[in-house]
């Protein structure tokens, strides 16, 4: 039996998030799929972390043990030749312990938010940004942010259906800033609430609407309550680009 460590890129537009679900194609099942029409193995590909419906990844990294003889390099291949009708690519393919686990052994992860806030709408962009059609302050959102760093009870930001067994977690960075048309948000933590990115991205753009402060997202996430947050932003503009171990 080996262990492979599969870095992983795809667009979440046609699934119904990473998990394998009843409700539609989850990016698990393809691989999953994948890697028996590989090898004829029924395998468990472990992520390290979902993502919902729609959103990207740059880089998710996940797990799978085969047990046929091969090596990395043809696992990377001969699954992209059986992914290849769908918007998902293995980046690299390395052999790991088996101790390693996908999610339990990372120490980070990363997440960007995108924002697109010109007049007009995106077409090649289409699906992958939050359309916002007037200017935001990149400067006032990234001050907000800064509120929002360091150990709390992130209620607040956490969708209603999360199963996370605490709301504390520890937020490491928040930054927000301009890059031509778009507005990048990025964010790092060990780990993240369910939606909490979108959350923190839709209060955020209140503040570069002016419609908020900075003082008010604080108030916001001492209330614990998710109803005092922003809206949550769509899945379009979110992406996981970096899982640390």
């Amino acid at each position: 039996m080996r262990r492979f460590k599969l870095t992983i890129e795809y667009d979440g537009a046609p699934f119904v998030g990473w998990q394998r679900q009843e409700n539609g194609l989850g990016v698990q099942q393809v691989l999953e799929e994948a890697v028996t029409e590989f090898c004829g193995e029924t395998v468990l590909i472990e992520g390290a972390g979902r993502t919902d419906a729609g959103v990207h990844a740059l880089a998710q990294v996940a797990h799978v043990d085969i047990e046929k003889e091969t090596d990395a390099n043809i696992v990377r291949d001969a699954l992209n030749y059986y992914l290849r009708k769908v918007p998902v690519t293995i980046l690299k393919s390395e052999e790991v312990s088996t101790e390693f686990h996908a999610r339990f052994s990372a120490t980070e992860r990363a997440y960007l938010y995108r924002i697109l806030d010109r007049r007009t709408p995106p077409s090649l962009n289409k699906g992958r940004v939050w359309w916002v059609p007037v200017a935001l302050d990149a400067g006032a959102m990234n001050e907000a942010a800064q509120t929002l760093i360091g150990n709390h009870d992130f209620t607040t930001f956490r969708a209603v259906q999360c199963q996370a067994d605490s709301p504390v977690k520890t937020l490491d960075v928040l930054t927000v800033e301009r890059q031509g048309d778009e507005i990048l948000i990025r964010a790092r933590a060990r780990s993240f609430l369910h939606r909490m990115v979108r959350n923190f991205a839709g209060t955020l753009k209140l503040v570069g609407e002016g419609k908020w402060t900075a003082g008010q997202v604080a108030e916001a996430l001492a209330a614990a309550d998710r109803t005092r947050g922003g809206p949550t932003a769509p899945p379009d503009g979110l992406y996981l680009t970096e899982v640390v171990y």
